[in-house]
């Protein structure tokens, strides 16, 4: 009964930060409906910026966390500008191929300024576990999870209680109706890809103090595609609900049956949510007349 819930609490924990991430994913989807395949690379790639700001600038975590995510907001804009806003008015398809060309451009500019080998982050908080009871919990994984949870909060506040949000969701709804509005689609589009990306280095930052960083980093990143596929492509909740599901269901596989089989259970989990209900656990089912 101990491991088990050693697991179950250590999954929980792991899985605020993929929650995080997925919220990324889900702001860029329900702004555009694009499918944004290079967010895995840009949490690698944020995760090595705030690095280099951490352990060769030698600038403390209040200065580097600022400074990475300001680059991320540049990085974001210029995606958009310069790969997606030429795409406007084309098939989707072709906008989904670019977020694929660009994960591949991101892990060869990443190996090609830092190269391949893995980074140790300065240590960030107490490595001294924290015991309750019989269950002792890294202090590096709480401090994870409060930051990733906070961080999701005031997004989700953001998004449904700021003007600016409102103007997201409604582009998000329908971007003619928008446009006629007077909302500007594509400051949308810029205003989603920015905080996507911040969002991705946040949780670089997160998951590269725990146990480095290298270009493996991307692949962990495509953890949060079953938690928004899980949740629901456009629903907020759903990105926690998918996040948190994720990592339970990768701690107690890895933990309780196989550490091969965790890397392997949330897209087991994928499969059977695409297979019986495709639209999420709290997405909507869309019924067009064809």
């Amino acid at each position: 009964m101990t491991n088990l819930l050693q697991f179950l609490i250590t999954g929980i924990l792991v899985g605020g930060v993929y929650a995080l991430i997925a919220l990324g994913l889900v702001l860029i989807y329900k702004s555009s409906r694009v499918f944004n395949f290079a967010q895995g690379d840009l949490v690698m790639l944020g995760g090595f910026v705030t690095w280099t700001l951490l352990a060769q600038f030698g600038l403390p975590l209040w200065a580097s966390l600022p400074v990475a995510l300001v680059l991320a907001w540049m990085v974001g804009l210029l995606v958009e500008r310069l790969a997606l806003r030429p795409l406007i008015g084309q098939p989707i398809l072709a906008a989904v191929m670019v977020t694929l060309a660009l994960s591949y451009f991101f892990k060869g500019f990443t190996i090609l300024l830092w190269s391949a080998y893995r980074r140790v982050f300065p240590e960030l908080v107490p490595t001294a576990p924290v015991k309750l009871g019989e269950i002792v919990l890294s202090q590096h994984l709480l401090w994870t999870f409060v930051v990733s949870v906070l961080a999701f909060g005031l997004l989700t506040i953001f998004f449904w209680r700021t003007k600016t949000g409102l103007l997201m969701r409604a582009a998000a709804e329908d971007h003619q109706v928008a446009q006629s509005m007077g909302i500007s689609v594509k400051g949308v589009f810029a205003l989603t890809w920015s905080i996507a990306a911040m969002v991705a280095t946040l949780g670089g930052l997160l998951l590269g103090s725990i146990n480095g960083v290298d270009p493996t980093l991307g692949a962990i990143g495509l953890k949060a595609f079953p938690a928004v596929l899980v949740g629901g492509l456009e629903s907020i909740p759903g990105a926690m609900i998918g996040g948190l599901t994720v990592g339970i269901v990768e701690g107690l596989a890895a933990g309780l049956i196989d550490p091969s089989l965790g890397e392997i259970a949330p897209f087991l989990v994928l499969l059977l949510i695409l297979l019986f209900k495709p639209e999420g656990l709290f997405g909507l089912k869309r019924i067009e007349r064809v």
